[in-house]
This record gives structure tokens, C-alpha cells and sequence, in this order.
């Protein structure tokens, strides 16, 4: 196996590096402290061709490598894991309309969010739907050439500052996964309104609202494959979600190391660097070893589903390894690298105390870390059966 990134590789991750370095990092403790959503730091990622990362590149997006997604989101999760969390749900709404939507959709949608000009969400979590998101009851009731939508989705990033929402709705009643449909739906439509603007623990640049529909009246030509397949779409993008995920939770874990480390080379007690003690030495040893086995866990997952013509339960595996490893690990580097600066780690003259409030949500969203424990044990058993 060949450990080294190729030459493609190596220049995504440079170019997004400094693009991170002059462009998001200088501002993301402001962004974070007014609650700031960068709309303009989206527009400059279009034009690196970051806005469809998975999209073909006939339909305006760059169609990289699952891989080379990966290190983009551990670049740009370094300087604020809130953007980079934004672009992946971006990108999700972006792959999905691409693969799933007919001639007219793609020609209507994909190259207003590949080139910038329109920003995505996707939903479908809901207030009793989380974990079990199959039971979801936002409902979508056919009346002939439309559908009516009526009900509340939650927990939805770039919510309110997104103009194309993928929406996961039931169009047949019941609580399980056949009557589910998917439907895009923009923002201006009559009868679609937002909630408050969550106040979270972390990600304050990136807006999460509820969504609210009453009455709102779609066209079928905005329902997005057949009834009942919403379910399918949704899952379809779940392991490249979970991989990009664990590139921003190691992304995140580096940033908090670096600092620890040049923290620890600088401060003195007792007359020496705190670097030199065995407790503070330990303490960095086990942040460096959990990093670079999340990074080479993630970066295993991404080149396997890349290698992978369809889904398949030993890709999922590994996505989730590499989500749950990466996000468990990310926690724990991020609490250390506070404990490391000691009271200036628990004020916001560093930024380690953002990084540990804003990793922490990496646990819980796409799939919570129990879950995926869940989905890679089932994976174990049914090898074993085979």
C-alpha cells in the first residue's frame, strides 16, 4: 500500500492550505463570536472549484476523488470546522441532485451550487426522528400535479442562509422507510418559513434552524427520483458524509495539537519549557498518536469507497470507523490540548477551548457515534455468517 499523496493530491491539499491560512483562519474566532455565517468565504471556495467536489465536471463541478475530498475538509476544518462543516452538507445536496435528479433538475440546479451562486441544505432529521430517521412525519401529500407539505424538520446546518433545501418527507403513511420521498425545494417557496436560529455550544458561525411548512405547495417536478426511493437518497450519501466528517475531526484535532505543542515549547514553570515534563510529554505523545491514526483510518475509508462501484456494507464499515475513531479521538485531543494551556486553554486567548466546544458536535450528527458502533458490529457479524 502506497502511504504518499500523488502529485494531484499534494496540490489540493497546498492550494486549500493556504486558501485556509489567508482566508478563514485569520477570521473564524470573529466569526465565531458574533455568530458571523461567511457567505463571502463560500463564493471564494466556488471558485477553487469546492462547491461540487463530487459532481461531474459536464454538469460545472470538479469530480474529485473521494480522497482528495478528505483533504480538503481537513484543511480548511484547521482554520474553522464551522465552514467546513457547511461545505460538506453543500456538497451533499450538490452529489445528490447530480446523481439522483432527471435532465431538467440537474439543468435547473447543479450549476447554480457548483459554481457558487446558490448554497444548499439538507434535511432530514425531526424532533421524534433522529437516530430512528425512518420515522419521520413531515408530511408531502400528492394533489395532483403537486405535493402539499405540512410539518417541521430540525437540526438543519446552513438553514436560512441556503436557498436549496433537500428535504426528506413522507408521502405514505406509516413509520418506516418505503414512504419516504425527496423533494428540493427553494428558499422563497410560499408556505415554507424558518424557526429561531439555534444556540449551540459550538459551530456559532454556522447558522442551524428549524424548518416549518405549512401548506407548501411544490410541483411534482421538484421530487427528486420516484415515491418512496427518499430514503435510499438520503443513505446514498451517508458513508462519504461520514468520511468527510472524520477528515474535519482530524482536521480540528491537528489544529488543537499544534497549539498544545507550541504552547508547551514556550511556557515555563519551574524554570523549564513544560514540553520537558514527563505528564505534559505523555500528553502530546498520545495527541500526536490519536491524530495520525484517525488520519490514516479516514484516508483508508475514502480510498476504499472511492474503489467501490456500489455500496456495500464493508465500505460502510469503514466509513463509520473512520468517523467514530476520528470524532472519539478528536474530543479527546481537543479536551487534552485545554488541559495542556491550563487556564489560557480555558479562555478565548487561544483558540483551543473553540475547537473543544466545536468538535464535540462531531459525535452526534451524521450518525451518532453509537450508531456507527451499531453499523460496524452488524458489518463484523455479518462477515462471520458469510
Amino acid at each position: 500500500m502506497i502511504f504518499d499523496l500523488n502529485e494531484e493530491q499534494s496540490d489540493i491539499r497546498d492550494m486549500v492550505r493556504r486558501f485556509t491560512q489567508n482566508e478563514i483562519t485569520p477570521h473564524a474566532e470573529s466569526w465565531d463570536e458574533h455568530n458571523h455565517f461567511p457567505r463571502e468565504i463560500f463564493t471564494k471556495m466556488a471558485e477553487l472549484g469546492l462547491m461540487g467536489m463530487t459532481t461531474p465536471e459536464e454538469l460545472g463541478g470538479s469530480m474529485l476523488s473521494r480522497l482528495a475530498a478528505a483533504l480538503v475538509y481537513e484543511e480548511l476544518a484547521q482554520g474553522d470546522m464551522a465552514t467546513a462543516v457547511g461545505l460538506s452538507v453543500h456538497n451533499m445536496v450538490t452529489g445528490s441532485i447530480a446523481r439522483f435528479g432527471d435532465e431538467e433538475q440537474r439543468e435547473r440546479w447543479v450549476g447554480k451550487l457548483a459554481s457558487g451562486e446558490a448554497l444548499g441544505a439538507f434535511s432530514l432529521s425531526e424532533a421524534a426522528a433522529g437516530s430512528d430517521a425512518a420515522s419521520l412525519q413531515c408530511r408531502a401529500e400528492r394533489s395532483g400535479d403537486s405535493y402539499i407539505l405540512n410539518g417541521n424538520k430540525l437540526w438543519v446546518t446552513n438553514a436560512g442562509e441556503a436557498d436549496i433545501y433537500l428535504l426528506m418527507a413522507r408521502t405514505a403513511p406509516g413509520n418506516d422507510a418505503s414512504g419516504i420521498s425527496c423533494f428540493v425545494i427553494e428558499k422563497d417557496t410560499p408556505g415554507f418559513a424558518f424557526g429561531k436560529t439555534e444556540r449551540k455550544m459550538g459551530l456559532h458561525s454556522s447558522p442551524t434552524r428549524e424548518l416549518i411548512f405549512e401548506n407548501c405547495q411544490i410541483p411534482v417536478s421538484q421530487r427528486l427520483g420516484e415515491e418512496g426511493q427518499g430514503f435510499k437518497i438520503a443513505l446514498s450519501s451517508l458513508d462519504g458524509g461520514r468520511i468527510n466528517i472524520g477528515a474535519v475531526a482530524v482536521g480540528v484535532a491537528q489544529a488543537a495539537f499544534e497549539t498544545a505543542r507550541q504552547y508547551a515549547q514556550e511556557r515555563q514553570q519551574f524554570g523549564k519549557p513544560i514540553g520537558t515534563f514527563q505528564a505534559i510529554e505523555f500528553m502530546l505523545a498520545d495527541m500526536a498518536m490519536k491524530v495520525e491514526a484517525s488520519r490514516l483510518l479516514v484516508y483508508e475509508a475514502a480510498y476504499k469507497l472511492d474503489q467501490s462501484r456500489q455500496p456495500s456494507k464493508q465500505v460502510s464499515m469503514y466509513a463509520s470507523m473512520a468517523k467514530c475513531f476520528a470524532t472519539d479521538s478528536a474530543m479527546e485531543v481537543t479536551t487534552n490540548a485545554v488541559q495542556v494551556l491550563g487556564g489560557a486553554g480555558y479562555v478565548r486567548d487561544y483558540p483551543v477551548e473553540r475547537y473543544m466546544r466545536d468538535v464535540k458536535v462531531a459525535q452526534i450528527f451524521e450518525g451518532t457515534n453509537q450508531i456507527q458502533r451499531i453499523v460496524i458490529g452488524r458489518a463484523l457479524l455479518d462477515q462471520i455468517r458469510a
